[in-house]
């Protein structure tokens, strides 16, 4: 038991010796999850109002202060967690499974390509973020909506990812012996040409989720994301603007945050291209 614990320990610190941008970024990210879905053990009631104790600076009750309506900063930066990394991961799964479903059919299916990639080019030409505020204002403002608003943009761009790596592999020797004995075409795609696509949708899913957490927030702070009583980061540096003077707290909180979860998504998916790249990983 023992040679097998020295050995699993060897094989864990060779792991982190070798990647540590991974360990870093998953870290990062597991602590301010575990932080995220304790949040009812570790936080009070972050729309909770207490005029009484208005922009009060951080101390023993209130850790990191309150804000211009008493409300607890640092339990509405716990309970925004929640929110963000529900978009980014929400946005995340819907753009990479739509996106991969359109691209393999996209790049196996000719007479299917041109149509679907004239459609993804106009998507694309539009802005994403005045797209995503054009469906919330049409559509309501709510979690689901913000959801939604922000993966349609990121589809095409899953879509020609997958698409290109479909058209690299779709004639070489193992797909076409597999066509050639009569595999259907929905077990070709699903055996044969999905696991190209498998490494490089993963590091992609990172990019997106860091960047569905940047956008929700953009959108809370200009007031087309997620409702005013929802508590999220965006909502909070949006409100607290007028205090920066004097409560600078109020901003710096859910300000440093956001970056932190940012960077540690951005680290974990520059660690997986990193070693799930063949080329870079042969340099390394």
């Amino acid at each position: 038991m023992a040679t097998d614990s020295m050995a699993v320990s060897s094989k864990l610190g060779d792991f982190i010796q070798r990647n540590p941008t991974i360990m870093v970024g998953a870290t990062l990210l597991a602590l301010i999850t575990l932080a995220a879905l304790l949040a009812p053990f570790i936080a009070r009631d972050p729309i909770a109002f207490e005029p009484i104790n208005r922009l009060r600076g951080p101390s023993a009750e209130f850790w990191l202060g309150t804000d211009s309506l008493g409300r607890d900063v640092f339990a509405r930066m716990i309970y925004g967690a929640r929110i963000s990394l529900l978009v980014g991961l929400s946005v995340a799964l819907i753009s990479i499974v739509s996106g991969a479903v359109i691209g393999l059919l996209a790049g196996y299916v000719s007479k299917f390509d041109a149509m679907v990639m004239r459609l993804m080019d106009g998507i694309m030409a539009i802005p994403s973020i005045l797209l995503a505020i054009a469906l919330v204002a049409l559509l309501g403002s709510s979690v689901k909506v913000v959801i939604i608003a922000i993966a349609i943009p990121e589809i095409p761009r899953v879509t020609r990812l997958v698409r290109a790596v479909v058209l690299s592999v779709r004639d070489l020797p193992f797909v076409e012996a597999a066509r050639s004995n009569g595999t259907r075409v929905t077990k070709l795609l699903r055996r044969h040409i999905l696991p190209s696509t498998i490494a490089p949708l993963i590091v992609q899913a990172t990019y997106i989720c860091a960047s569905a957490i940047l956008t929700e927030a953009g959108l809370s702070f200009l007031g087309a994301g997620t409702p005013p009583e929802f508590p999220t980061w965006g909502n909070m540096i949006a409100s607290s603007r007028l205090y920066l003077q004097i409560a600078p707290w109020t901003i710096f909180a859910p300000g440093i945050c956001l970056a932190l979860v940012v960077l540690a998504v951005n680290l974990l998916g520059d660690g997986l291209r990193d070693r799930l790249d063949p080329r870079i990983s042969r340099r390394m």
